[in-house]
């Protein structure tokens, strides 16, 4: 009788070992998904930066492109 209380005791106690590590693991899992989430916002965050620094180096060269083009024009006229 000893015998089969210390073994449902040991097989017990490696099922709530077994439930912890499955938890860390849970744990380990769920970190992981938020660095995952974290490092995409990462990317789209630079992905925004270059598009907003594209368009404005596109836009400050337009500005500068029309500027040249309107002091060219009324040099000309006067």
């Amino acid at each position: 009788v000893v015998v089969i209380v210390v073994h449902i005791v040991v097989v017990l106690l490696v099922a709530d070992i077994v439930a912890v590590v499955l938890l860390v693991v849970d744990m380990v899992a769920v970190v992981l998904l938020f660095v995952d989430i974290v490092a995409v916002v990462i990317v789209v965050g630079k992905a925004a930066l270059v598009v907003f620094v594209v368009a404005t180096v596109v836009v400050v060269d337009i500005v500068a492109v029309v500027v040249v083009v309107a002091v060219v024009v009324v040099v000309h006229i006067v």
